[in-house]
């Protein structure tokens, strides 16, 4: 890689890594648009699979941050990630055999999506208190492989899903299951990549130096985590703003490709 190349890597990764450790949900959708678009590498499935690594370590990173901070449900989140990992296989296995392009039109209306969600208010500050029982693990169960197949699918940590799924589930804190869906985003980019890395569809140069950026961006956003609390909604629509912005120029890319 030249330097031009490697700085690229280096603040596409910490960019996400500021936003994963300040928002756990949603903070790995950028990653491979930058891949894309500001790495330049120029196969999708490429993108995906990198980008599924890096986000992957990145967010195991974070959430031992965010675990020595008491945020981490871990029984929950367990659950829901072994669950999910199932999904996020079948889901990466399926995307595999798409057209890069249609591929990257369906991650833009997924980009939408998440946008969306995060613009939403929670009807409720939860329970900071939960705990895993059997009626919880029967909801959480089924939520985690749709949501893994969904991940697979698109190459991203899930956790826009993730995150009002475990809220749904368990009645869990906004903040907790933003925290306890780090399990998930790294678990299920860590299957996802396995799976494109089977077919040659990762750039393990990239993705180290992307996953060296995202170390330093991670710390900084856990701990911007902590000063945002009381604007946390705010800040989660602002950044709902640009991803939305970002998925429209993704879809027109790809439409213009097809």
């Amino acid at each position: 890689m030249d330097p031009h190349t490697i700085i690229a890597v280096l603040a596409s990764g910490a960019l996400v890594g500021v936003l994963l450790g300040l928002f756990g949900g949603g903070g790995s959708v950028l990653a491979t648009p930058l891949l894309l678009y500001v790495v330049g590498i120029g196969d999708p499935h490429l993108a995906i699979g990198t980008s599924a690594a890096a986000v992957s370590v990145n967010a195991a990173a974070n959430l031992l941050d965010h675990w020595r901070g008491g945020r981490v449900k871990w029984p929950c989140a367990s659950v829901f990630a072994g669950a999910g990992l199932i999904g996020s296989l079948l889901g990466s296995s399926v995307a595999k055999l798409v057209d890069g392009q249609k591929l990257l039109l369906f991650f833009a209306f997924a980009m939408a999506a998440i946008a969306i969600s995060m613009m939403r208010k929670p009807g409720s500050e939860g329970d900071p208190d939960v705990h895993i029982t059997w009626p919880l693990m029967r909801r959480l169960a089924p939520v985690g492989v749709l949501t893994g197949a969904a991940a697979g699918f698109f190459g991203i940590g899930g956790g826009f899903l993730i995150v009002p799924g475990l809220m749904a589930a368990t009645g869990m804190t906004l903040a907790s299951a933003s925290a306890s869906s780090l399990v998930s985003v790294a678990l299920f980019g860590a299957a996802t990549s396995v799976n494109y890395a089977l077919s040659g569809w990762v750039d393990w140069k990239i993705a180290g130096v992307f996953i060296l950026g995202g170390a330093a961006g991670g710390i900084l956003g856990v701990r911007g985590a902590g000063l945002l609390a009381g604007q946390a909604l705010l800040a989660r629509r602002l950044f709902a703003t640009l991803v939305l912005a970002v998925a429209a120029y993704v879809a027109w890319r790809a439409s213009a490709a097809l």
